[in-house]
């Protein structure tokens, strides 16, 4: 099968899937498969696959038919400038999170040495893009899930980068600091929002990282009692519910509380002082 008819074909296949851009990762896949970058396809239409990258390209293709998420089909993701290696033990890294790092990285720019706790680290994709930007951050990642903190691990390792990583429940409070930045990106789906979710999300992201009531309130206090004075927590929230999450962290304390939108316009990001 040639490349033209292989892009054709799995597009063909994936949009009657239901995946929601068919063309764009049957590209990704056929790349993928030919060792290619997509912006290469279109000039090697002729070029003919082998038996073996037939066969490899529909056992991808197959995966994907059943809607699992092409991060975890591929086995990696770009997050910024990391390629992180993904798999059903973590989330899939969204470009919604970037915007976390990038105000994070902003908040602590003018520091040489900065301490900064990543809670619910899963992949890794927070702490260690702030590890790659901020190379005199001392960065350490916590998660409930060991499967999570191994993906992290795997992670560190293929980027060379070092970032401390520790099994622990947020829901007991945070590791001792002091830290100049908590971050976090905590599960905030409702149970009841679940079955709305895209297959993808519903089906193979692990629920424990996507469900958590309370979750995001339970960073919040607990960066009450583990950051310096002045030093800054970051979240990530759920489209619409930003001004809720600003009010409650004005309620317990924080100052100067701000919200910044993600790529899409939504409000995505709600940062706060600690006076």
């Amino acid at each position: 099968m040639k490349v033209a008819k292989a892009l054709a074909q799995t597009a063909e296949r994936l949009e009657a899937a239901g995946v929601e851009s068919p063309c764009v990762d049957a590209a990704i896949l056929v790349a993928h498969v030919v060792g290619m970058r997509r912006s290469e396809l279109p000039l090697e239409p002729s070029r003919q696959l082998s038996a073996d990258e037939d066969d490899a390209l529909e056992g991808l293709v197959a995966r994907r038919e059943a809607r699992e998420p092409l991060a975890y089909v591929l086995g990696e993701w770009g997050f910024r400038r990391l390629t992180l290696l993904v798999d059903r033990r973590v989330l899939v890294p969204r470009a919604e999170t970037e915007a976390v790092v990038e105000r994070c990285l902003r908040r602590i720019a003018g520091l040489a040495e900065p301490r900064v706790l990543d809670v619910g680290t899963g992949s890794g994709a927070i702490a260690l893009a702030i590890a790659d930007e901020h190379p005199g951050a001392r960065v350490t990642g916590i998660d409930a899930s060991a499967g999570a903190l191994e993906v992290a691990s795997a992670n560190a390792h293929a980027t060379g980068l070092h970032v401390e990583l520790r099994e622990w429940d947020l829901f007991v409070g945070l590791p001792e600091g002091p830290w100049e930045l908590v971050v976090s990106n905590p599960p905030y789906v409702l149970p009841e929002e679940l079955d709305a979710l895209q297959p993808e999300v519903r089906e193979w992201e692990p629920e424990e990282a996507l469900i958590g009531v309370g979750a995001t309130e339970a960073v919040a206090r607990g960066a009450l009692d583990v950051l310096v004075a002045n030093g800054a927590l970051a979240l990530e929230v759920a489209g619409g519910d930003a001004a809720r999450v600003a009010t409650m962290l004005a309620e317990l304390g924080y100052v100067e509380v701000t919200t910044t939108k993600d790529l899409a316009g939504r409000d995505r990001v709600v940062e706060a002082v600690l006076p």
